[in-house]
């Protein structure tokens, strides 16, 4: 029998699995050049190089808080008490930013506060994203009465508005930074599992997942194998735009006194420090305003070059910058 009679006899399924072990082989071998290209196109976007730079700053900022910070956040100087920023008339070079009602060093306060926001949104959207990828996954997979299970329990939290719906988990848990991270944990899984739900949906029928199936593979293997990995892309971008969120939601639950507790320092309850000193003491509450614009701004603008750099359809519709 000829070569040819041979792969004419092998049949749809055999052809599909030989295009799937192929098609895998060959994935390894353009990840560096997958990685090449997305520099490539981070350093020609030029709203993507700044979101980038921002975060990066913010984050970096944020992990050597304590070995730059000029004071300690908490320590009170009652003879300094809204004492103006150095470039103003009374201003200090030891305290570069000012100081609050209590004496406390405001620039020192913004660099923990932030550590403190980054912490709450990077824990808070592994939480959720945890949650509703592995909820997206099982309802999009087996579907049935759990799909319908999962997406109306998805619904029923959907009508509810984020902020309130955060604000109630929290009266019930008490207010406290780990409360706050539950309680936007809980308020946010629901983006995660109709996007994954959906991208599911639309893959489960593929020829390489009934090539899997026929093969054996087990509904872990398939799952976990062969989906997630597909859908690694949507979820990085939906939990880098959810972290700009979570950075905003974290600052008003703590400026409504609902997230986290004085003396710890928080951008949100900097702002609801300094409410009552906007016309005596500005710096109070202008100097963390500031801060979370800048990195919800970063954030969200790195996250717009994620969406673009993976989604070719965007890529050729956008031009760069």
């Amino acid at each position: 029998m000829t070569a040819v009679d041979q792969t004419s006899r092998r049949g749809p399924l055999a052809e599909s699995v030989g295009e799937t072990f192929h098609a895998s082989g060959g994935g390894r071998g353009r990840a560096s050049a997958g990685r090449g290209h997305l520099v490539h196109s981070l350093l020609g976007s030029r709203s993507g190089l700044i979101g980038g730079v921002v975060v990066a700053l913010v984050v970096g900022v944020g992990l050597v808080a304590p070995a730059i910070a000029p004071h300690n956040p908490d320590e009170q100087d009652l003879i300094m008490v809204t004492a103006p920023p150095y470039w103003d008339a009374g201003g200090s070079r030891e305290f570069l930013l000012g100081t609050d009602n209590l004496g406390r060093d405001v620039l020192s306060r913004v660099l923990y506060g932030g550590r403190i926001s980054l912490i709450v949104a990077a824990v808070a959207v592994l939480l959720s994203g945890t949650v509703g990828v592995c909820l997206g996954l099982v309802s999009g997979y087996f579907g049935g009465r759990l799909d319908d299970l999962i997406m109306a329990l998805a619904e029923v939290q959907l009508a509810f508005p984020f902020i309130l719906l955060a604000i109630a988990i929290i009266s019930v848990l008490g207010p406290s930074l780990q409360n706050t991270v539950v309680a936007l944990a809980i308020a946010s899984w629901v983006s995660y599992a109709r996007i994954v739900r959906a991208e599911t949906l639309s893959q489960r029928e593929r020829e390489y997942i009934l090539a899997a199936r026929a093969l054996g593979a087990g509904h872990a293997r398939m799952i976990f194998r062969h989906l997630l990995p597909l859908l690694a892309t949507p979820i990085l971008v939906v939990a880098t735009l959810e972290i700009a969120r979570m950075i905003v939601i974290e600052s008003a639950l703590s400026y409504l006194g609902l997230g986290v507790q004085p003396p710890q320092a928080s951008w949100g309850n900097m702002i609801a420090d300094g409410r009552d000193f906007l016309l005596v003491a500005w710096w109070m509450a202008v100097f963390p305003g500031l801060a979370i614009t800048v990195t919800v701004m970063g954030v969200n603008l790195l996250g717009d070059w994620l969406r673009d750099a993976f989604d070719p359809r965007l890529r050729t519709a956008r031009p760069a910058g």
